[in-house]
């Protein structure tokens, strides 16, 4: 069953922690922005492109750091929507977003790409929403951690 997290403020320091978990475990874990994995699979469709899109697939766990930060055309949904539905079937997943899953789907500009991917992350889902005014850096430097 796919495992998803979608996470605020701390966010990211969470994700690393279930990461760390998972390697633990003796799972494989790959981390990625989600800036540069777009980058990395828009850049061309030749072997390296290939070659990306396995080690996207074939971890047991990715986490996907910042999340639509930057909302995505049509191509990057397509991609977004391939690597979901191969993480759906195949393995676990942990997003860290800025936004929750309502905010998506104007991030996402193709309409029924944007369905899919969201169906696809929420169903099945776990989801932790950390609130708070602050981000946890600036509480952790008031604290003097």
């Amino acid at each position: 069953m796919p495992l998803c997290r979608f996470l605020h403020k701390g966010k990211t320091w969470i994700g690393c922690a279930l990461a760390v978990a998972a390697c633990n475990a003796f799972r494989t874990v790959r981390y990625v922005r989600m800036p540069e994995m777009l980058d990395e699979l828009a850049a061309s469709r030749d072997d390296e492109w290939a070659k990306a899109k396995k080690r996207y697939r074939k971890c047991d766990l990715l986490f996907v750091d910042d999340w639509l930060l930057e909302p995505v055309g049509p191509k990057e949904a397509r991609e977004l929507l391939e690597l979901v539905e191969s993480r759906y079937r195949n393995g676990s997943l942990i997003i860290c977003s800025q936004y929750g899953p309502s905010g998506w789907h104007e991030r996402i500009s193709e309409g029924a790409l944007a369905d899919a991917v969201i169906d696809r992350l929420v169903y099945n889902s776990r989801m932790i929403h950390l609130k708070g005014k602050e981000s946890m850096r600036k509480r952790m430097a008031e604290l003097g951690m």
